[in-house]
């Protein structure tokens, strides 16, 4: 086993794929905790189709630079986002529909504009990732990102636990609760963002949702959601990195989504709160309330 470690560490592009993914574990495990907790797992998905066109203009318009793909996608995710909260706050749809609606006309754009500029295999590597390539300038992009997702979550942690336990209330305690919910969409794209170069915009968001989902089955507060979504977002990086060199034909983006997999389907079956509760007595729900936080914060 060490062998194998060394063996793997005297390889400068596996240890900068060790590297890149323990930091955009850290990065994906908060956000990917609370896209589970306020049921937006799937805007998760939607979002890295809304960011295709930004990156296939920036692609198509300035080539391989990893900053003209990152504003190119970041003005597109923030674009769709604001542009869902204004039609779920002016018009009859909700946030849900007006979500699925704009990021499916955006898929569209982004496909349209990608096969009339006939470059579509450079941008694949992006799309679908290429982490044991990943180049110092997507290092410093993974770096800064999850500086400012952890930097963010310092201030945006207790507004984010009272509007998903309980949002009639928060919004009647805040002036723009909405800046609330416009700041994690953004942090969302940004990760989203900082993954497309060494998971793919789609792996990422597997990265994101599986670990968060299995730790929601072994734990019912958010501080163990939080630590347990990192533990087992960086094991699946660090078994799957190892796999794909075990088995060279492997890829690692989907190798590590389906170790994330297999981590899920064992926390569903054996978690305190998976089947096995269910087989044993019924389920309380495990939703947090506002009164379980000021018990932890009193208890802390």
């Amino acid at each position: 086993m060490f062998e194998l470690l060394s063996e793997m560490w005297s390889f400068a592009f596996m240890r900068r794929a060790f590297v890149v993914t323990t930091v955009l574990s850290a990065s994906v495990a908060p956000v990917g905790a609370f896209l589970v907790l306020r049921r937006l797992s799937l805007a998760g998905e939607a979002m890295a189709h809304a960011i295709t066109p930004g990156i296939v203009i920036g692609f198509v318009t300035a080539g391989l630079s990893v900053m003209s793909l990152l504003v190119g996608g970041l003005i597109a995710g923030v674009g769709v986002a604001m542009l869902t909260a204004l039609l779920a706050r002016r018009t009859i749809l909700r946030s849900d529909a007006s979500l699925a609606s704009l990021y499916l006309i955006a898929l569209a754009v982004g496909i349209f504009i990608l096969s009339a500029a006939g470059s579509a295999v450079p941008l694949k590597s992006f799309l679908f990732g290429s982490i044991l390539g990943i180049d110092d300038a997507s290092m410093l992009l993974v770096g800064g990102v999850a500086t400012v997702t952890l930097v963010a979550f310092a201030f945006l942690l207790r507004p984010l636990i009272v509007s998903t336990c309980d949002p009639v209330f928060f919004e009647t305690q805040t002036r723009r609760p909405w800046l609330v919910d416009q700041g994690f969409m953004l942090l969302l794209v940004l990760n989203l963002l900082a993954a497309f170069k060494t998971l793919g915009t789609l792996m990422a968001v597997g990265l994101m949702i599986l670990p968060a989902t299995a730790a929601r089955y072994w734990a019912s507060t958010i501080t163990a959601q939080l630590v347990l979504g990192f533990i087992f977002a960086l094991s699946s990086c660090w078994i799957g990195l190892t796999l794909s060199y075990l088995f060279p034909e492997t890829p690692s983006g989907p190798a590590i989504v389906l170790v994330a997999g297999g981590i899920f389907l064992i926390s569903a079956i054996f978690g305190p709160l998976g089947f096995g509760k269910r087989a044993r007595k019924p389920v309380v729900s495990s939703d947090l309330s506002v009164t379980q936080i000021q018990q932890e914060e009193k208890a802390q």
